[in-house]
């Protein structure tokens, strides 16, 4: 069976890479970008520095700040309106996954025309999106280089999974210096997003040699930094890790898919507007609790990556060593126990599960599931 590898054209990575990066963006010949953000970047100053550093190389630029966390279809439209009134020949996100994606809508839509829903799905678009840049400030969706685009539908209460090549970023930037700034809270959900993303990118049926390696490097540098960055932000060498870990992870499932947790997380995301990390750390070790069946060899490994000593273990406890990594990890750095403390509700879901078995990502996870498994499993996460 063939497989295509997906990845930007140019990524650049490293602490102060900045400058780098933006004599890279003047090398395009750009002339106005619109910088998609949200509202804490820009009135931190951090969106009108970047104005600054591409008007010294001579782009103009327009900020739309109205990037929320978990950006909506009628985030897309206002953006795209001001790209337009601005008449902006590309787009830099600057943030992590909610300007991202926010960003990556706004471009889709300014070649394809049409409405984003129309390009929920995999590869529904005709054209390459506007030129878009991603400068990432986070450790963990790792949507700076991926051709994933998650954008919530409010009227639907859904996030759509757009799977598209054509929203793949031209450049992604990951400078640690950007993340310093990141509270424990947002650090351990980004890192624990990482996490997920890096497990069901190796249990996928759609993974491969390549995708394999960049999975377990992920995890490895996962379970030995997010501690540490959580506990001291301003540790440049913890930070830099969890870059690469999250970029790592990002080539993984960019490339080999993802499972029944993202298809689920979304939901929560949709219905509640929760927190993606969050939600996807609490419902890891269930999901995967209910694929041991038949990936309990993959689990093991990725119990020997989190260091856990697995020579003497047979699969499946190696598998359940694994599951205890997870909860362990979660734990030190205080992610909520269940869903009912983030103030999700039972009564809801057999809507949230039928949903998410049309979610694009449940697509390749190893075990196939019915309504009530997942049922089941979002009970359990409970």
């Amino acid at each position: 069976m063939s497989s295509t590898f997906f990845i930007p054209a140019v990524n650049i990575m490293g602490i102060d890479c900045l400058e780098e990066a933006m004599a890279a963006i003047a090398g395009y010949g750009l002339r106005k970008a619109l910088i998609v953000t949200d509202a804490g970047l820009a009135k931190a100053g951090v969106a009108e520095r970047m104005a600054e550093m591409l008007a010294m190389r001579d782009i103009d630029s327009a900020i739309f700040d109205g990037a929320k966390p978990n950006p909506s279809i009628a985030n897309v439209e206002q953006g795209l309106a001001l790209l337009q009134r601005e008449r902006c020949d590309c787009v830099i996100s600057l943030g992590g996954g909610s300007p991202h994606d926010c960003a990556k809508g706004i471009a889709l839509c300014a070649t394809n025309g049409g409405h984003i829903r129309d390009y929920e799905g995999v590869d529904r678009s005709a054209k390459p999106q506007l030129p878009l840049i991603a400068i990432n400030t986070t450790a963990g969706t790792a949507s700076e280089m991926t051709r994933f685009c998650i954008i919530t539908d409010e009227a639907r209460h859904v996030k759509m999974a757009i799977v598209d090549r054509n929203v793949t970023p031209l450049l992604s930037v990951n400078d640690p210096a950007l993340m310093v700034g990141m509270p424990k809270g947002l650090t351990a959900a980004t890192g624990m997003d990482a996490l997920t993303h890096a497990i069901e990118a190796y249990v996928s049926t759609a993974a491969t040699p390549i995708t394999d390696a960049c999975a377990i490097k992920a995890i490895e540098l996962i379970s030995d930094n997010l501690r540490q960055a959580v506990a001291d932000g301003s540790d440049l060498q913890a930070r830099e890790n969890m870059a690469y870990a999250q970029f790592l992870a990002g080539m993984a499932f960019n490339n080999a898919s993802l499972g029944y947790v993202h298809a689920m997380a979304h939901q929560l995301g949709g219905f509640y507007d929760l927190p993606h990390g969050v939600c996807n750390a609490v419902l890891l070790p269930h999901v995967q609790r209910f694929n041991a069946s038949v990936s309990a060899a993959r689990l093991r490994d990725v119990a020997k990556a989190m260091g856990v000593e697995v020579s003497a273990m047979n699969v499946e406890q190696g598998s359940d060593a694994a599951l205890a990594a997870i909860e362990n990890l979660s734990r030190a750095i205080d992610i909520p126990a269940g869903l009912a403390l983030l103030g999700a509700k039972e009564a809801d879901i057999p809507t949230l599960a039928s949903n998410a078995l049309k979610d694009a990502c449940g697509l390749t996870n190893p075990r196939v599931a019915s309504q009530e498994e997942i049922e089941a499993i979002f009970k359990a996460a409970f």
